[in-house]
């Protein structure tokens, strides 16, 4: 386990802007405004020969737990708890204010280690800033520029004695990339107010993301390591990623809201199972079909799970008509894994999770070549392809390209002319005779080159 560092400070002082840096990427959602960051969001850092988890959290602000800034603050206090050492965030060029005091009295009454840093010290408009930050009692301050990654040596230097190196050698990424194969990557998208974040706080039996009756709470896509006990001596480890809520892209005019949606779309793109959540209040609707024509489209498995099954009312027939609405409106991909669940209760989430696990097992198969010909040879001698205008279509032989998804091509004369239909009609035969379920399947015809062409 890598030690963990607490980024902590009130709104607008660039906690998420050093988060990035000290990731190497831009995971966290960047914006002037204040208050972007809600939930904790974790990230592995690498400073110099430093490695440790890195998490960025919400400005800390003084407001009734009931509230969304308090519940934003219960967050990063819990961030605090489980940290080695909390890196304390403040604006040197605005200098320290009220609830910069205030924070470095919680601080320090926490009895965590604490490295004071002035973030936006490049040039000298920080320097009133650096010597008023004496007076909050946290030692030196390590005077920095997150954005242009200035005095990053200095914070190595004050986090080094506090927290351990690790090796990495090819052991270490050996074992990583086996990781990576082993952990179920689980993404769980839908609408907003659909119930995301609930849904994922009972999976871990705690208040991990911040809930409430207000749409549109998550901003970042936030990933959790967490392990599913099945049974005496089976557990499964999976990444859950929670998501801000898709709305339609009319409705969609902030620029914030803008990123969310992004940051969800490329969460569907790391995933490799993608839970879509749907409300039994408002049964299915023309965005949830785009969501999961999106998610087939990029070629993840799909499960879709309905919540508040606890509070919906004739629920046999709302089951039989979102069934029969998928079936339509997917044509493509028709008996795509439906469950029915309560993020309150805990209803359907042990079947919903063993859904995603046996939609992955069928995402990443490989079909061996002799099997998959076999099996070629019987479909086109069951249903030979037509010979539009009299000529004859030839088709050889298939292969498997890749799984993740299954990609597979076609070889044969004159494969331009093959009709659609008959395209359907090999898919359909993969996924049904070769156990792919509803996957989404790839399928490329080619022909072999003409040396005459020239």
């Amino acid at each position: 386990m890598l030690p963990t560092v607490a980024i902590v400070g009130r709104p607008n002082v660039g906690k998420s802007t050093l988060f990035n840096r000290l990731v190497g990427k831009r995971l966290a959602l960047v914006d002037d405004r204040p208050g972007v960051t809600r939930d904790r969001r974790e990230g592995d850092a690498r400073l110099l020969d430093l490695s440790f988890k890195v998490v960025d959290t919400a400005g800390y602000e003084d407001h009734d737990e009931q509230t969304l800034p308090g519940r934003m603050r219960m967050q990063t206090e819990a961030a605090v708890a489980g940290s080695a050492v909390s890196l304390f965030l403040i604006d040197g060029r605005v200098g320290v204010t009220p609830l910069d005091e205030e924070i470095a009295r919680w601080l320090r009454a926490s009895g965590h280690p604490v490295i004071l840093v002035i973030n936006k010290a490049e040039g000298n408009q920080a320097d009133s800033g650096i010597m008023e930050s004496y007076s909050l009692g946290l030692g030196d301050p390590i005077a920095i520029s997150a954005e242009h990654g200035e005095g990053l040596s200095d914070l190595f230097g004050a986090l080094a004695p506090l927290i351990d190196s690790f090796d990495t050698g090819d052991e270490q990424d050996n074992e990583d990339d086996e990781d990576a194969n082993r952990i179920l990557k689980l993404a769980i998208v839908g609408r907003p107010n659909a119930g995301k974040s609930t849904l994922i706080n009972k999976l871990l039996g705690e208040n991990r993301l911040i809930t409430g009756p207000e749409a549109g709470i998550t901003r970042d896509s936030i990933e959790i390591d967490w392990i599913w006990t099945t049974g005496p001596g089976d557990d499964r480890e999976v990444r859950l990623i929670d998501t801000a809520g898709m709305r339609k892209r009319a409705k969609v005019t902030e620029k914030l809201e803008r990123l969310s949606v992004a940051d969800a779309r490329r969460a569907i793109d790391f995933a490799e199972v993608v839970v879509l959540l749907l409300d039994a209040t408002k049964g299915l609707e023309l965005q949830d079909l785009k969501i999961a024509d999106h998610v087939v489209q990029e070629g993840r498995a799909l499960v879709i799970a309905i919540n508040k099954w606890d509070v919906a009312e004739e629920a046999s027939a709302l089951f039989n008509g979102i069934r029969a609405a998928l079936d339509e409106g997917l044509a493509q991909l028709k008996g795509v894994p439906m469950v029915a669940v309560s993020a309150i209760t805990g209803k359907g989430l042990d079947q919903m999770l063993f859904a995603a696990f046996d939609a992955r097992e069928a995402w990443s198969r490989r079909v061996p070549t002799a099997g998959l010909n076999r099996w070629f040879e019987h479909a086109i001698t069951l249903n030979p392809p037509p010979a539009p205008s009299g000529q004859r279509i030839k088709l050889r032989y298939i292969t498997q390209i890749k799984s993740r998804p299954p990609a597979f091509v076609i070889f044969g004369t004159r494969v331009d002319k093959l009709p659609k239909s008959y395209e359907r009609y090999l898919l359909n035969g993969i996924r049904r005779d070769l156990d792919f379920g509803a996957v989404p399947v790839r399928l490329t015809l080619r022909a072999p080159k003409n040396p005459f062409d020239d």
